[in-house]
């Protein structure tokens, strides 16, 4: 997949491109964010620890997730987000872990306040033979009520990195899955997606927003579970 400039993310709440360096400036002053807190604030029950987590695809920076999780979740409701935003495609195991492939790996039972210490980062891993790897940093945290009911909430997710068209140039909407089998990105407009010869590997499939777009069986559509 080609790379591309400093990547910026698109805001959940109010729709705004913003840095990826520059998340935690912006939700400060994101008026419908902090809206969103004011109404939990108001609301009844105690407190909690909720974490903001940058998740980041290994060796494709350009894709990237800031979640905000509540501390009492448990790393298999993080698995589960994970899956149906960026990875699940043929139900294959996965595992979280500290240092990698060989490190130590973390039940899915633990709960987000029990693992993430400072500095720590962990590597989400799916799919042990094509596999996908995230790095998971908890970048922020805050003590109130969370926003909603569901254990993790949208903050920023990168702007989906653009491709131009293997025969023309112009933006790209589609993939030929037999250029990548000769590891070619063979990213294809509307026009040529049709007349582009890829009969071998099926028709092309559409571009998502996934690091996982063309590995195995995933397809996408790479859409939010919440």
């Amino acid at each position: 997949m080609p790379r591309g400039k400093q990547s910026k993310g698109q805001c959940t709440h109010c729709g705004l491109e913003v840095a990826k360096n520059g998340v935690t400036r912006h939700l400060k002053s994101c008026a419908p964010w902090q809206e969103l807190v004011r109404k939990a604030e108001n609301k009844k029950g105690s407190n909690e620890k909720l974490y903001r987590l940058r998740v980041q695809a290994a060796g494709l920076p350009e894709f990237w997730l800031d979640l905000e999780m509540r501390g009492r979740g448990a790393l298999k409701d993080l698995d589960r987000y994970l899956r149906a935003i960026w990875l699940e495609c043929c139900g294959h195991m996965s595992q979280f872990s500290f240092g990698g492939w060989r490190g130590d790996e973390i039940s899915m039972r633990r709960r987000i306040q029990d693992v993430f210490e400072p500095g720590a980062e962990l590597t989400h891993i799916y799919d042990f033979g094509t596999s996908s790897e995230s790095l998971i940093k908890a970048i922020d945290a805050r003590e109130g009520k969370p926003v909603t009911s569901h254990p993790i909430t949208l903050q920023v997710r990168n702007v989906m990195p653009q491709s131009e068209c293997v025969e023309c140039g112009r933006p790209a909407t589609w993939l030929c899955m037999a250029c990548l089998q000769e590891n070619i990105w063979g990213a294809l407009c509307d026009k040529h997606a049709k007349a582009h010869p890829h009969d071998e590997y099926g028709e092309p499939i559409p571009l998502v927003n996934s690091p996982r777009l063309g590995m195995c069986g995933y397809t996408g559509p790479a859409e939010p579970p919440y």
